[in-house]
């Protein structure tokens, strides 16, 4: 599973923390009905309007890992030019393309 250097070392130096956030993470997955594909194209979505590189990323190789098609991972990122505008739109639609054209869901 691929993990940038900073997340790693951020794990290192404060194990505790990145622990409890992993706890809650879990928690919220697991606190209604969506799950697997669905709920990383949500994460994808929220992550796009965050304008979070590292987690559009994540978010993209999870949702194809999950079954999700490379249409339905593009469609999501085309789905925020109306809410963030072209801008984060086009930016997000780069970081996805990379996953994409690199075949990239090595996560």
């Amino acid at each position: 599973m691929y993990l940038p250097e900073i997340f790693q070392q951020f794990t290192r130096d404060h194990k505790e923390i990145a622990d409890a956030l992993g706890r809650v993470a879990d928690l919220c997955c697991d606190a209604g009905p969506i799950e697997g594909k669905q709920r990383h194209l949500v994460q994808l979505g929220v992550a796009i309007g965050a304008q979070s590189k590292g987690a559009v990323r994540s978010h993209a190789r999870r949702a194809l890992q999950a079954g999700a098609s490379a249409e339905e991972v593009a469609q999501v990122v085309l789905l925020s030019v109306s809410l963030i505008g072209f801008p984060g739109m086009i930016a997000s639609y780069g970081w996805v393309r990379e996953i994409l054209e690199a075949g990239d869901t090595s996560d």
